[in-house]
């Protein structure tokens, strides 16, 4: 019985020392604090049901104190991103303590989740990097409408194609866009009954803009794909009506390829 009771306090006391070596963050009445972090959210656990949380945004979770709460005395909330979990101790505060709270580096713990892949933030720094590299020869081409359009590179890394993408926009009429849409259709088809066509979707878009005067360029990552060669992708970049203009760059599988690869350093 003795030795039952050791075991418990001691293990009472490592919990104790371990919720106190937890970042604190200060929760007042009435206030609303919002923890913003690196990577999309995955998991939240908030361990005392006076308190209420959401995700308003895949980065931002925000929680408070139920309004019919007679008293708190502190709670461990835990958050787990793609490739992180972070802890905090949350205690009583004050009013004019900071309501925004970023999940810095020295707070995390990695997560080591071997089929998750790259996270979003990863994904977003190498697509960076391939948008500030010079576009060298165009790997393909198109023109209608008075807009250009080209591939400016197409690279790999692990299981992910990255394809870099631009568009001129000749005339003096703003391009208002309507979607982008990738497809793997025949390169030759000869009814259109027997045209076979896969619609595909990026894991990653660099930029969500809505609209351009003159010029739009583009980082689009996608997961590992192979087609045959009687098969091509194609890049539809589609305007809002009424002008509706479309315009439609082919990449070909040679080019997948002989794409180049990111260096993740």
């Amino acid at each position: 019985m003795k030795k039952l009771i050791l075991i418990v306090f001691l293990f009472s006391a490592a919990l104790a020392h371990a919720q106190e070596t937890l970042p604190v963050v200060d929760l007042p009445e009435n206030s609303t604090i919002h923890f913003i972090s690196p990577e999309p959210v995955q998991y939240v656990d908030i361990s005392d049901k006076n308190l209420v949380g959401d995700l308003p945004l895949k980065n931002v979770l925000r929680i408070k104190l139920k309004d019919s709460l007679k008293t708190f005395t502190g709670s461990v909330l835990t958050i787990a991103g793609e490739k992180f979990i972070a802890q905090y101790r949350l205690l009583p505060g004050r009013l004019g303590v900071p309501t925004a709270i970023n999940i810095e580096p020295e707070d995390v713990k990695p997560l080591d989740i071997s089929d998750i892949g790259l996270s979003q933030n990863q994904l977003k720094l190498l697509s960076l990097k391939l948008y500030t590299t010079r576009a060298g020869s165009a790997l393909s081409k198109t023109k209608a409408f008075g807009m250009k359009g080209q591939v400016n590179h197409i690279a790999t890394l692990s299981d992910y194609i990255f394809l870099d993408v631009s568009f001129k926009n000749k005339t003096n009429l703003k391009y208002d866009i309507e979607d982008f849409r990738f497809r793997i259709d025949d390169e030759k088809v000869i009814k259109a009954s027997n045209m076979q066509s896969v619609e595909i979707r990026p894991v990653f878009v660099l930029s969500n803009v809505p609209s351009f005067s003159k010029y739009y360029r583009n980082v689009f990552v996608f997961r590992k794909m192979s087609f045959p060669g009687n098969k091509v992708l194609h890049a539809e970049l589609s305007e809002k009506q009424l002008s509706g203009r479309i315009i439609t760059l082919k990449v070909n599988y040679k080019d997948l390829l002989e794409a180049d690869t990111i260096n993740i350093e």
